[in-house]
């Protein structure tokens, strides 16, 4: 049975806001390479729910598994840690 009361959380840097009320949001993350125990940066793109319109590119989010929002969004932006320079 899944776990339905645990929501991944992610900390992922918005790379796009020209859409209304959302983010996409890049995660990075780290594996190591089975053979050549060498860590490879992996990166995912998530389009997150801002209903503020508060995310700006650049930004460091914390984003929220959730519902489907849309066809392409099942994360929320649920705080903004650091503001772009």
């Amino acid at each position: 049975m899944k776990n339905r009361g645990i929501k991944r959380q992610l900390i992922g840097t918005v790379v796009s806001d020209k859409m209304d009320k959302t983010a996409v949001v890049q995660v990075e993350r780290l594996v190591k390479h089975p053979m050549y125990k060498k860590y490879i940066r992996r990166r995912n793109k998530f389009a997150a729910h801002d209903k503020d319109n508060s995310c700006n590119i650049g930004d460091k989010v914390l984003i929220t598994e959730s519902r489907p929002i849309s066809k392409l969004k099942r994360w929320r932006v649920t705080d903004v840690i650091e503001k772009a320079v």
